[in-house]
């Protein structure tokens, strides 16, 4: 039964008559209804509207905050998905703005839509109005002519009764014939008012059959008017979902491709561009090494030339001294370096703080045998070698002025003397 309902559509031309002949109840649902329906109408383009300017904001506050989002500091390839996160979202935002403009269309599109039906709706609604004007009108003459009608009649026949019962009586033939005369006016009188009543209703009927195909008509038209308003307003709920529908995929796909750029984000290779671009040194700076300027100003006074030269051969000597000294006591802490002095001879003798006695400079190296860097080293000069922290070398020679010649992998070159611990 259910399913026989929807497949058959109701009419309304069969469904809103009036209940008397001047009724206007059916009519007036109808209107009712319209009504409705152009509320409605104004409902939907209501909330389009505020949902266009919704849109709108939405989309310049993104836009807004993709150009305040700076990021600048950032580098690699975490730099490279933060900006195009900031892209996306001003794309977003650019979409946004876009649907705004597309929901402004379809405001105009409902206001379009209105007007056209409001034009249909009032030539029918002038139509009916005016025609039931006429029925109503015509109504209340042929209800007065029946009124009259009937009332002379019943002149006519109580004029009638009246001659009759005269006529049986007494009466004078003058008094009766005038009661006659008053029977055949009230008789004629009654025929006029009936004829003007048969002609009233005669009309009546003819403005009852226009009023009838008219409402049907209308019925007919209001109907569509319906039917097309509730289409109308479908396809644009279908078409706003799909709107949104199709903004969800589009900020969906913007994100995974922000999330496809994240998977490439690399910790390491971001860790090494830095490096790479703002590496300041691969090594520690130099210790701070003790010189002796009393001692080298007296070696150096028999020619002011050498002042020039105290460079790194008497700084490499006191290298070598120092960490002679330091293999035997101070390597445990850490350090190296320690006082150094130079005795009346000219030799450079060394103590460490923790109150060792001193020892001489020219400690005794064996030849080929093998040492332990013991600090990285990184070559300065073409005849220099670099060490590495834990590095075996072979000494080739001992140099008067700390720098010792040594082999690592068929590679020879100089390295500061100290920096090394025999095995």
């Amino acid at each position: 039964m259910e399913l026989s309902n929807r497949m058959t559509p109701l009419l309304f031309k069969d469904a809103f008559w009036g209940r008397d002949f001047i009724s206007r109840e059916g009519y007036d649902t109808l209107i009712d209804r319209l009504k409705d329906g152009r509320q409605i109408c104004k409902d939907v383009q209501e909330l389009i509207k505020m949902r266009a300017q919704a849109e709108e904001q939405y989309g310049k506050e993104l836009v807004l905050i993709a150009h305040k989002a700076r990021g600048l500091k950032e580098i690699g390839t975490l730099r490279a998905s933060f900006d195009q996160l900031k892209a996306h979202i001003e794309n977003i935002g650019n979409f946004h703005i876009h649907l705004s403009n597309v929901l402004e269309e379809e405001v105009k599109r409902i206001e379009i839509f209105q007007e056209k039906q409001k034009a249909q709706r009032k030539k029918f609604e002038s139509i009916m109005e005016k025609l039931m004007k006429t029925k109503s009108s015509w109504y209340k003459k042929t209800m007065e002519s029946k009124k009259n009608s009937k009332q002379r009649c019943q002149e006519a026949t109580e004029a009638e009764n009246l001659a009759a019962k005269m006529a049986a009586t007494s009466s004078t033939p003058k008094i009766i014939e005038k009661a006659y005369q008053k029977v055949k006016h009230c008789k004629q009188t009654a025929a006029e008012s009936e004829s003007l009543y048969l002609g009233n209703i005669v009309h009546l009927e003819n403005v009852r059959q226009d009023w009838i195909g008219t409402h049907q008509s209308t019925c007919e038209v209001f109907q569509q008017l319906e039917s097309d308003r509730i289409s109308f307003l479908r396809c644009v709920l279908w078409d706003h979902c799909n709107h949104f529908s199709m903004q969800c995929v589009k900020d969906d796909e913007i994100y995974e491709d922000v999330r496809k750029g994240l998977e490439k984000c690399e910790i390491s290779t971001d860790n090494n561009l830095f490096v790479q671009t703002k590496s300041t040194s691969s090594s520690p700076p130099e210790p701070v090494m003790f010189r002796n300027y009393s001692v080298l100003l007296e070696e150096s006074q028999g020619s002011p030339s050498n002042l020039s030269t105290l460079g790194r051969a008497s700084v490499s000597e006191s290298l070598s001294i120092i960490h002679r000294v330091g293999s035997n006591s101070s390597l445990t802490d850490g350090n190296p370096y320690s006082e150094s002095t130079r005795n009346s001879s000219g030799s450079l003798n060394c103590s460490n703080t923790s109150g060792f006695q001193q020892t001489s400079s020219r400690a005794s190296v064996a030849l080929n045998d093998s040492y332990r860097v013991a600090y990285e080293y990184m070559a300065q000069n073409t005849d220099e070698l670099t060490l590495l922290r834990g590095e075996v070398v072979q000494l080739m020679e001992q140099g008067d002025d700390g720098w010792w010649t040594v082999e690592r992998d068929g590679e020879v070159g100089l390295v500061p003397g100290n920096y090394l611990a025999q095995i």
